[in-house]
């Protein structure tokens, strides 16, 4: 199974508004580059991606769980995209940081550091482990 990394501004969206959507989980929506809309049709159900919160915070919070595929977006006027459905599945014992990372010399290759722009983002095996190692968590 693949791993992946969604961003959203904490105003926008947060953590705690991911949660309290309980099990039947949110769509992903608003996704306009075309690259993050390849990676969101690629996502699989039961796969999981990190919560990233960008701005002020740029920290990876919590772990959530895709519940549905990639499926148009209602809020696409031009039809082009589409999102996919997610649940919270975990907290993090510990956030890690955007800074953190940048400064773990294994995780220079991680899209969040080469293409931090990037609202939807694979993240490696490896990544994964390292980054829920950081976090105090077992890599499940």
């Amino acid at each position: 199974m693949a791993h992946w990394l969604l961003k959203s501004e904490p105003s926008t969206w947060s953590w705690d508004q991911q949660v309290a959507a309980g099990a039947k989980g949110t769509f992903w929506n608003g996704v306009r580059n075309h690259l993050a809309k390849k990676h969101l049709m690629a996502m699989k159900r039961g796969e999981r991606a990190f919560f990233y919160h960008s701005n002020d915070e740029r920290a990876i919070v919590g772990i959530v769980e895709i519940i549905k595929e990639y499926y148009p977006d209602h809020t696409d006027e031009t039809g082009k995209f589409g999102m996919v459905d997610v649940k919270a599945a975990k907290p993090l014992a510990k956030p890690v940081t955007l800074a953190q990372i940048k400064a773990e010399p294994r995780l220079a290759e991680m899209a969040l550091v080469n293409n931090s722009r990037l609202s939807v983002q694979p993240v490696t095996d490896a990544e994964w482990a390292l980054v829920m190692k950081m976090a105090g968590e077992k890599s499940a």
